[in-house]
């Protein structure tokens, strides 16, 4: 209701209000100045809806609201009908002009079932009308009313779209300030497990150099040749945690051709002999799905290099339907656990990849899990798109 009240409120209602009056003022003129002897009930009728009709705009406040405006609208079809009862301006200009401002006024001031109401009562009137001079009016509010049940219709859609738009536009902070929130804890916790960790080793490192060089000066270069390769690692652990901070390429609308990107991109920084298989035929999706998939693959693949110590991965990509399939499978170590998991299992027990998870969730996907400790790791992954 608060809507159809801000509806109301619209500066081009009140033109409306005065187009009643016009045609108010157009019909009594036609009464006293028409060659033909006036009829008084329709004089009489006239003049009471002219009167009427100056009440919207005396009174605008009052007139604002969803009731009186519906009021007014039913007012004026009862005028109309009356007006055409009467045998009044069958052939003119002025009856053919009010069922269109009835109509436009019904169309932007009002909802489709009030829109349908007035056009359904016009037009069954001017059928049981008896009258054959109606005729040409009659097919006027027969075509006329058709087309603005047809504009209600698709105005009522709209609105609801609109609506539905404004509602998305509100959730929209709290959801950005959530995505950003998830965002932060997930790079906190890959920035804690890898680059961290490896940083903290490399001072723990320096601090038995720095005692056994207290020690003895001239002390054994291991330590010192082990430090360094230690540092070449973490410089290597930070560019590839950079590498999965950056946005995921996007190489036309073919997801496959962004995904073998990355797969080159894993190959350039890493030993690990990649196999890459994808159907010929073109696999899009929704630029969002399409990230976050990329993402996805990324963060998988940065596992594998990390913690697998494989020495052969095979990654594949295929579309069942509406569904993406993409599969990531490592010769290397495997996870601690041994076994096959679905989604739902791996969040329930806290094993796995959580990063992946929460992205596979978010998506409304599915994934499944097989480790095999010691003879590597396949990972699954399906996502509606």
């Amino acid at each position: 209701m608060a809507g159809r009240v801000l509806l109301f409120q619209h500066p081009w209602l009140r033109w409306l209000d005065a187009a009643r009056v016009v045609l108010g003022l157009a019909g009594l003129a036609a009464q006293v100045f028409s060659s033909a002897p006036a009829v008084p009930w329709v004089t009489i009728l006239t003049a009471g809806f002219t009167l009427w009709s100056l009440l919207p705009l005396l009174c605008r406040r009052a007139f604002e609201k969803a009731p009186a405006r519906t009021l007014c609208l039913f007012v004026d079809t009862a005028f109309f009908m009356l007006f055409a009862a009467l045998g009044a301006d069958f052939a003119s200009w002025l009856a053919s002009a009010f069922y269109c401002y009835l109509l436009l006024s019904a169309v932007l001031g009002h909802d489709w079932p009030d829109v349908l109401i007035v056009s359904g009562l016009c037009i069954v009137f001017m059928a049981l009308l008896p009258s054959p001079e109606a005729d040409l009016l009659r097919r006027l509010v027969l075509f006329a009313g058709l087309l603005a049940c047809a504009l209600a219709v698709s105005k009522g859609k709209l609105q609801r779209r609109l609506e539905q738009a404004a509602r998305n536009g509100q959730d929209l902070p709290d959801e950005v300030q959530k995505a950003c929130a998830a965002e932060r804890d997930r790079i906190a916790g890959d920035f804690h497990d890898g680059p961290l960790q490896d940083v903290i080793s490399l001072q723990v490192r320096l601090e038995v150099v720095k005692n056994l060089l207290e020690r003895d000066p001239s002390g054994d270069l291991k330590e010192l040749e082990a430090l360094q390769q230690l540092s070449k690692a973490v410089v290597t652990e930070l560019r590839s945690f950079l590498r999965t901070m950056r946005p995921p390429p996007i190489e036309g609308p073919d997801l496959a051709s962004s995904v073998r990107l990355v797969v080159d991109d894993f190959q350039e920084g890493t030993d690990i002999q990649v196999r890459f298989a994808a159907p010929t035929a073109p696999i899009t999706a929704a630029p969002e799905t399409a990230l976050e998939a990329l993402q996805i693959l990324r963060e998988a693949l940065h596992n594998v290099r990390k913690h697998s110590q494989a020495t052969r991965v095979v990654i594949s990509l295929e579309r069942t339907g509406q569904t993406l399939e993409m599969a990531v499978e490592d010769d290397g170590a495997g996870f601690a656990f041994g076994g096959s998991f679905t989604l739902e299992e791996l969040e329930r027990l806290g094993l796995g990849p959580q990063s992946i998870q929460q992205r596979v969730r978010k998506l409304g996907g599915d994934l499944r899990l097989e480790s095999r400790p010691g003879q590597g790791a396949a990972l699954r992954i399906w996502i509606p798109i």
